[in-house]
């Protein structure tokens, strides 16, 4: 019988992962890759008696692979926040989907043990830009404000790392990160002791100062689109860019568009924290588009449909 972990490279698939391993540490396949690499589930082949455990990937863009796997006789369990469509009723499947629009899947997964490792949902929910939702979770602990601040830098980190065209521009290899975090019950100890925090802090911090001199490619009173140059640093700190963007002007939507490096783009697209509704909307007109109503995204925007997209964003949220 085999066991396989399938999940987000992000803040929220790894400390999803995290909390369940530290639940149930025994041997498992790991399967995952950069953020938007989400299509995880046809590189796993598992039959009866086999377990998968699916962490913060969107089950409609893994429905096919999905039920490959079931008719086969594995049992999957899949634990989420994106846009699911329908959910397969069957017997070896059991699924914690939640796509309210302040839940991410460590939340799920928090829920799920009762809040044992409540710290790392915690940093998720930050990492995944749910500020509110992180404090109202810390401020329930009892933590202090120096210290619920150390977990949304932890954040914010983790998630940066997962943003890439391949894993060759990110620091670590998720699965390797999550090897560095695995000794780590607590973040505070991880952040404190951990070599991998302190390169993942000194290249954050080279990378985000990169973004001070970019204006926007379209500027609207409710929205707006920034281009990034065709860099590793670019692709690395998308994310974390477009997070910022939307805090820092909450009556707004923000596109980020990033050169793949393949001669197309993706793009992160943040609703409005006034009126987190209509991102995944947005992206799903695309082919390769998805994600959840706050936040979401396009894998593969091809650069003949740029002006397309831009339309359809000042269209949505205009």
């Amino acid at each position: 019988m085999s066991r396989s972990y399938v999940f987000n490279g992000d803040a929220d698939g790894l400390c999803a992962l995290h909390q369940l391993r530290l639940v149930d540490p025994s041997p498992a396949e790991l399967v995952t890759g950069v953020k938007r690499d989400i299509k995880l589930l046809d590189r796993v082949q598992a039959g009866a008696g086999d377990r998968v455990t699916v962490l913060d990937v969107s089950l409609n863009s893994n429905r096919l692979e999905l039920m490959r796997l079931l008719d086969a006789g594995a049992s999957v369990e899949y634990f989420d926040h994106h846009y699911a469509g329908e959910i397969p009723r069957h017997h070896n499947f059991a699924a914690h989907i939640d796509v309210s629009a302040d839940v991410c899947t460590s939340i799920v997964v928090d829920r799920h043990i009762q809040g044992k490792y409540r710290l790392w949902a915690i940093v998720a929910a930050f990492g995944d830009n749910l500020g509110q939702s992180a404090r109202i979770l810390a401020e329930a602990a009892g933590l202090a404000e120096a210290r619920i601040e150390k977990l949304a830098q932890l954040g914010e980190y983790l998630n940066y790392n997962g943003y890439g065209e391949t894993v060759e521009d990110l620091h670590f290899h998720p699965a390797e990160l999550y090897g560095e975090i695995k000794p780590y019950p607590d973040p505070f100890v991880f952040i404190a002791e951990s070599a991998a925090f302190a390169r993942l802090a000194a290249g954050f911090r080279d990378d985000i100062v990169m973004v001070d001199s970019l204006c926007p490619l379209l500027d609207g009173i409710h929205y707006a689109a920034y281009l990034l140059p065709d860099a590793s640093w670019a692709r690395r700190v998308s994310g974390v860019f477009a997070n910022r963007l939307a805090n820092d002007n909450p009556c707004r939507a923000h596109a980020v568009i990033t050169h793949s490096g393949h001669g197309d783009y993706s793009v992160s697209v943040r609703a409005s924290k006034a009126n987190p509704q209509g991102a995944d909307s947005l992206c799903m007109k695309f082919e390769t588009g998805g994600g959840r109503k706050a936040a979401a995204g396009i894998n593969r925007l091809p650069t003949g449909s740029l002006d397309r997209f831009l339309a359809l964003f000042a269209e949505q949220f205009g």
